[in-house]
């Protein structure tokens, strides 16, 4: 199935997004410093029976940099000028770690537009937590004299990605971001989820990769507990665990996530 690719005008600037396929559609949304090209090995899957749609969020990938720090709530609307802009009056929604928070903004502040939410690797933080996330993207986007943050950024990402070019397709994302505010970073850490997540009314699963948690715990970035969260702020989700999904799961596991997706999207 082809994947095409195109841009939507708006007065922040260009949105990239990738669109496929005929059906019910499917909106994904990616994590940070990624791209729709997280999606590269699942949207021909889902384009076999949906119109599957994935787009870069402003300030990621090949989208724009937007002219100001964007909120959360500013990305949801433009997801909302894309399901526009494509004549979509309701879709069903995929987000991943930052494109989780997003999708879920969507679906509490635009109820009508959405049918079933997928959110993937979603984590309750304290302060502490959340500002030391900015702080590291801080740290991160800043290009050194002597090219060496790119080394250091290789050689991170190779223990948790295990693939050579997997990596590579990763660097090219998140190089995309240096010398740039950490603009996703920046709208999640101010996002008060935890309250928007109790307005979510539509049918939700939520996916946890098992390797993932433990990477943010290492990084003293999240604690394993915190992931429960989700039970308490959306009492009708269903969870289901990713056995050995790391960050970088939507490469890593595409038939088993297309599979829980997929049967999570056709039950009526």
């Amino acid at each position: 199935m082809k994947i095409k690719r195109a841009f939507l005008d708006t007065e922040d600037g260009q949105i990239h997004y990738r669109i496929g396929g005929e059906g019910k559609p499917l909106l994904l949304l990616h994590r940070n410093p990624s791209s729709s090209n997280e999606f590269q090995d699942l949207m021909p899957i889902f384009a076999e029976t949906k119109r599957v749609i994935a787009m870069d969020l402003m300030g990621l990938g090949d989208s724009d940099k937007p002219p100001r720090i964007y909120s959360v709530a500013d990305y949801a609307k433009t997801v909302i000028m894309l399901l526009d802009e494509l004549g979509i009056k309701t879709t069903s929604i995929l987000g991943h770690h930052t494109g989780a928070y997003v999708g879920a903004e969507v679906a509490a502040a635009y109820s009508d537009r959405v049918d079933k939410l997928i959110l993937c690797n979603v984590d309750d933080f304290t302060e502490e937590q959340k500002a030391a996330i900015a702080n590291r993207y801080y740290q991160v986007f800043q290009i050194k004299p002597d090219g060496s943050h790119l080394i250091e950024r290789w050689s991170f990402r190779a223990q948790y990605v295990g693939s050579t070019e997997l990596n590579h397709l990763c660097m090219l994302d998140e190089a995309k971001c240096y010398g740039y505010p950490p603009y996703a970073p920046l709208a999640f850490i101010n996002y008060p989820y935890l309250e928007r997540f109790r307005l979510i009314q539509c049918p939700t699963l939520v996916l946890s990769g098992t390797e993932d948690i433990k990477g943010l715990v290492k990084l003293g970035l999240a604690q394993a507990e915190n992931r429960n969260f989700i039970k308490q702020v959306i009492p009708q989700a269903k969870v289901i665990d990713i056995e050995g999904g790391t960050f970088c799961m939507m490469h890593q596991q595409t038939q088993k996530i297309s599979k829980v997706v997929l049967e999570f999207l056709d039950v009526l």
